[in-house]
């Protein structure tokens, strides 16, 4: 006998026009949290021994004297704060941000969206400059530097895919002639007349 499995109806209004997919649905956004907390428990990890509660970094590649030639650098402690702590906050940002909202919420809430690929898209921009930096100026490579680098990377597109859809939905907003003020802070009227 042939078995059916249930797919819940697909709410055509969730996916942008345009679009194949909807880049807000929790499927898209799951691996950006997962990404986030992975990339938040790493740089707590880092962190704990740049603020020495641990007294030396596991290193799998490098050997842990690399990576603590790089985090005991000038530049990780250029700032008030260990750099790996920034990181970890960056991160909470990041699974915090994924993690709220609905599947509609490029239209429903864009100014969520947008902060999201705000603190998403210069994290990794920073990242990718600090891998750079380890060989040229410091002479040290780091591994958990490396991993946290690629996560940063990695959430990038999936979080621009999303702040896309936003941005056209604002912009179909603006040629309706409706306020796109309005529909930034998530107008619920606006949000339910423009698709």
């Amino acid at each position: 006998m042939l078995k059916t499995t249930y797919s819940p109806p697909i709410d055509s209004t969730a996916i942008p026009p345009g679009w194949s997919y909807n880049p807000s649905e929790w499927r898209e956004r799951c691996p950006l949290v997962a990404g986030a907390s992975m990339g938040l428990l790493l740089a707590l990890y880092l962190s704990a021994y740049q603020l020495r509660l641990i007294p030396s970094i596991w290193d799998p590649f490098f050997g842990s004297s690399s990576s603590e030639a790089v985090l005991n650098s000038s530049l990780a402690k250029a700032l008030p704060i260990p750099d790996a702590l920034l990181g970890a906050f960056a991160y909470l940002l990041d699974a915090v941000g994924g993690s709220l909202g609905d599947a509609k919420r490029w239209k429903t809430s864009p100014w969520h969206v947008l902060f999201f690929g705000v603190v998403v898209g210069p994290v990794g921009v920073t990242s990718l400059s600090l891998v750079i930096v380890q060989p040229v100026l410091i002479h040290a490579w780091c591994s958990l530097c490396l991993v946290s680098a690629a996560i940063s990377t990695l959430l990038i597109g999936p979080a621009m895919d999303e702040v896309l859809a936003s941005l056209q939905y604002l912009q179909r907003v603006k040629q309706n002639e409706w306020s796109v003020w309005n529909a930034f802070w998530g107008d619920k009227e606006i949000s339910s007349t423009v698709i």
